[in-house]
């Protein structure tokens, strides 16, 4: 074997060595897809509200049993996701850390707080809306090549602003849509409101969507520039 062969020494990480997120991703890709499927079911439910009751004579459009029906559905769906979404929350939650500690690993200079904000950010009122962002911009810039060869340091950030706009934009639309839905007395009042849900619903779904195809990115991204930055290679 030639001495440009060997085994030789390469800059180490700093703090040690990072390990991998892609067993948490799977998990968090897995909890995601369940979420989006309570979304689905709870779009499925409204509708079946929304269809039900006429828009112009603001009366139930079907037996008043097909209706107590609709609404027990959609109060079952309502429930399901309220159910589901805090423990597969805090499956993403647990890779978005992982992966915080991982690409401080790479590029501990980019970060202005530690690693513990990956998941306080998300946990403290208003702030919530701009933390877990601000984070997310720093682990995909972190996570990104450098460049080669004197080229310009360019990252595109798009995944991330997608997956933060519809995150950000479902959860004010369900806020309205609650609250339209809870002062609603008269048939198409409820009506409205329930097409709002659904609205968000959906919303949500493309959000979901967003958020594992941003996490399959930045897992990817990290993975390969931390194996380019491993301590020995052939």
């Amino acid at each position: 074997m030639s001495a440009s062969r060997e085994l030789r020494p390469r800059r180490m990480l700093p703090s040690g060595t990072p390990r991998s997120a892609r067993g948490l991703l799977a998990a968090a890709s897995a909890a995601l897809a369940i979420i989006a499927l309570s979304d689905l079911f709870a779009v499925f439910a409204g509708a079946r509200i929304y269809l039900l009751i006429d828009e112009e004579q603001g009366f139930a459009a079907a037996p008043q049993q097909r209706l107590d029906a609709a609404y027990s559905l959609y109060e079952t769906a309502g429930d399901l996701q309220g159910n589901v979404y805090l423990p597969c929350a805090a499956l993403f939650v647990a890779w978005f850390f992982r992966t915080r500690r991982n690409t401080g690993l790479l590029a501990p200079d980019r970060f202005r707080k530690g690693p513990g904000w990956a998941i306080g950010g998300w946990l403290i009122p208003l702030a919530n809306f701009w933390l877990p962002y601000r984070i997310a911009v720093d682990m995909w810039g972190a996570a990104t090549p450098l460049p080669a060869g004197g080229e310009p340091y360019r990252t595109s950030i798009w995944p991330v602003n997608l997956w933060w706009g519809l995150l950000v934009s479902s959860t004010l639309f369900d806020w309205y849509a609650a609250s339209r839905y809870q002062s609603a007395e008269a048939l198409t009042e409820i009506r409205a409101a329930v097409m709002q849900y659904m609205a968000a619903d959906a919303l949500h779904i493309a959000a979901v969507v967003a958020a594992v195809y941003f996490a399959a990115r930045l897992t990817s991204m990290h993975w390969r520039k931390a194996t380019a930055s491993s301590p020995y290679s052939a």
